[in-house]
């Protein structure tokens, strides 16, 4: 069956539609609280202080969102978290002047970010044949290349049309309808987890999972890197479209890579291909540390998302075999926060070393980082089973 296909099963369309819906504030509140800030002549320092705050506020959230959705269901969680972060977004753009209002709002637009992305993949088992799951995720770990390049498109063109505080009040707006849309769908509605073990860890008493996140963070983290990187590189060569441009065949590359993994017919086990296509996104990444002219650069930022994308899809069926009963969803909210807390990290490591350090070393922090996602998993690969009998610790 091939991905129109799919598309055509009952609900799938309307559960990616509304989720890639929601999702879209998420990333036009990225740009749009520092160009409302701006707008309003706040300082920089008052920008980076909104920005992290929206950012680790989401982080720390995430996870806890995703227990509560596997305590309560989807519906209870995901709309009063629509209506506390569109509110979140509503502070900053009618008090941008007032640092208080304004930080005030960036954590709980970040703190309150519907679960959508962990409420989704939970529900792909439930929805599609078993044979058809893993395909399902690789079409989901490709939908979410249109919200990086659909989010910056939108709030340019509000600005452009009305003014930056705009974009905010839109993406309020959508967050409420994508998580409406989401919300109201019979599976949404009757999607219940299995009883879980009275335990504070939760998912995290998976081994398979400590090891799956930790090697991410890694991954995450050569993602923040080269967002900064391409800026750089932007700046000391003539790239059409500078750094969007490099950006934007990288979400490609994603892209492509997500459909043509979906269309291959795997004989290697989960813990192989992660470590296969890991491996493919080090050596991709130390190829951009080189800085190649930008022909070569262009085509590697095809390379790296045509591994990226695959990697994700089977970080999805491996938290989706090795978490807990009863924990998925949390499972699914801390595979989120690994990627973005290691996206942060990555993205302010190059930043420093580009103001501090020889080029060489902020150009090498993407192989770095992909290295320890190859070394972790493969020290760990014995924990990266299907099975909870080999994948969980023993609770108290």
């Amino acid at each position: 069956m091939g991905y129109l296909s799919l598309l055509r099963s009952p609900f799938v369309l309307r559960l990616l539609a509304g989720t890639l819906i929601g999702r879209l504030p998420t990333g036009m509140g990225l740009l749009a609280v520092p160009l409302v800030l701006r707008h309003a002549r706040a300082s920089y320092g008052l920008v980076g202080l909104a920005s992290g705050a929206l950012a680790i506020s989401a982080a720390v959230g995430g996870p806890l969102l995703g227990r509560l959705v596997d305590r309560i269901g989807q519906p209870r969680v995901l709309l009063p978290t629509a209506v506390l972060a569109g509110g979140g977004f509503l502070l900053i753009g009618a008090a941008p002047h007032s640092p208080p209002v304004v930080l005030t709002g960036a954590v709980l637009a970040g703190a309150a970010t519907p679960p959508l992305e962990p409420c989704l993949r939970v529900l792909w088992p439930h929805i599609v044949a078993p044979d058809l799951v893993e395909k399902a995720y690789a079409m989901d770990s490709g939908a979410q290349e249109l919200i990086f390049i659909g989010a910056p498109l939108i709030v340019t063109g509000m600005v452009a049309l009305a003014s930056p505080a705009s974009a905010l009040w839109l993406a309020a707006l959508l967050g409420l309808l994508g998580v409406l849309v989401v919300a109201t769908a019979p599976p949404s509605r009757n999607y219940r987890a299995p009883e879980r073990s009275a335990d504070w860890l939760g998912p995290l008493r998976s081994r398979g999972l400590v090891v799956l996140f930790a090697g991410l963070i890694g991954t995450g983290g050569a993602i923040g890197s080269l967002n900064v990187l391409v800026v750089r590189y932007a700046e000391q060569h003539r790239v059409p479209a500078g750094a969007g441009g490099l950006l934007a065949l990288n979400a490609a590359g994603a892209l492509c890579g997500a459909v043509g993994y979906g269309l291959i017919r795997w004989t290697m086990s989960m813990r192989a291909r992660a470590l296969l296509l890991a491996a493919g996104l080090m050596t991709s990444y130390a190829m951009v540390g080189l800085r190649p002219a930008p022909s070569a650069m262009a085509v590697l930022m095809v390379v790296t998302g045509l591994f990226l994308a695959p990697m994700l899809t089977v970080s999805f069926v491996l938290v989706d075999r090795l978490a807990p009963p009863g924990t998925i969803t949390e499972a699914f909210a801390w595979l989120v926060t690994v990627f973005t807390t290691g996206s942060a990290v990555g993205a302010a490591v190059v930043g420093v070393l580009l103001d501090r350090a020889a080029p060489v070393w902020a150009s090498s922090c993407g192989g770095i980082a992909t290295a320890a996602t190859v070394v972790v998993l493969l020290v760990g690969r014995r924990t990266l089973v299907g099975g909870e009998a080999a994948a969980v610790e023993p609770a108290g």
